[in-house]
């Protein structure tokens, strides 16, 4: 495992999932005040990046199940998702303390799966630009590749559970992020879809 290789994993990973910190911090102050959210949210964006690492690695040596024409409609997740999200927090718009904030309860926040298909719906586009750099690593060069994204999944919850902890930031999140959420789920569910073409008939 050469220190470079791990450099440009570690760089192509970073530019490919950037806008991923601002979902989970989103999902990370949804989930706050709520027991076992935090595992539910680090699971699901560990199961919805590990899908997208799959396709890429299957399309790269030669499967091909998920077709490129069908990666715009993944848009179809967070745009169904964020209206769901916008239903609750209206149905909810009244459950907040008197700061403002929304009132915590056990067991709530976002769900593992949720969390997954926002996950694997916003990295489908990445999964186009990880096919030829794992076609041309082969397959030791994608293990080294599969071995870094993976660890810096990690980093990305707690970068998201970060910022989602901080108290200007907690502060406004608490506040807004029930409308936040649903609407960035929304915006990003339309770009997927106008960006891929999805509506060019």
């Amino acid at each position: 495992m050469s220190l470079g290789m791990v450099a440009q994993a570690a760089g192509l990973f970073a530019v490919t999932n950037i806008d991923d910190i601002v979902l989970l911090s989103l999902f990370f102050a949804q989930g706050a005040g709520h027991r076992g959210s935090a595992r539910r949210i680090a699971l699901g964006q560990y199961t919805g990046f590990a899908a997208i690492l799959a396709v890429a690695v299957a399309a790269a040596f030669g499967a091909d199940f998920l077709p490129e024409s069908a990666i715009p409609y993944l848009g179809l997740l967070p745009l169904a998702l964020g209206l769901k999200s916008a239903r609750q927090a209206w149905r909810h718009r009244d459950d907040q303390d008197e700061n403002g904030a929304q009132k915590t309860s056990e067991g709530g926040g976002p769900r593992t799966l949720e969390v997954a298909a926002v996950t694997f719906a916003n990295g489908g586009d990445n999964i186009g630009v990880y096919v030829p750099v794992f076609a041309t690593t082969g397959l030791g060069g994608t293990s080294v590749y599969a071995v870094v994204f993976l660890a810096l999944v990690a980093v990305w919850c707690l970068a998201g559970r970060f910022f989602a902890t901080r108290p200007v930031i907690a502060k406004a999140l608490s506040r807004w992020g029930r409308v936040l959420l649903p609407l960035v789920l929304i915006t990003l569910g339309l770009l997927i879809l106008t960006e891929g073409g999805a509506f060019c008939w």
